[in-house]
């Protein structure tokens, strides 16, 4: 599956777009997972200190967002947009 990472996770993935393998039935919260395994300084950005999917973080397949638990289409692009900081 291909990701295409915006903000500072470009700083940890090294590239705009990457690929993480992916089967049918997987949720976002899998694809996250297999995508955390490969790029570990991408944690911070995503999970808050209890594991949990930052809210200001925004997964998009198709025009539309996804929530942790939704399914994803293996054959889309997903879009990650990292928490946003400041004020």
């Amino acid at each position: 599956m291909e990701l295409t990472v915006y903000g500072p996770l470009r700083s940890a993935t090294g590239e705009q777009t990457v690929q993480v393998a992916s089967e049918e039935g997987e949720t976002v919260s899998d694809v996250l997972t297999t995508f955390l395994d490969t790029y570990p300084r991408a944690e911070t950005q995503l999970l808050d200190e209890e594991g949990t999917l930052r809210p200001s973080v925004r997964v998009m397949q198709d025009g539309q967002s996804l929530a942790f638990d939704d399914e994803c289409d293996p054959e889309q692009e997903i879009k990650l947009f990292p928490a946003m900081r400041g004020g």
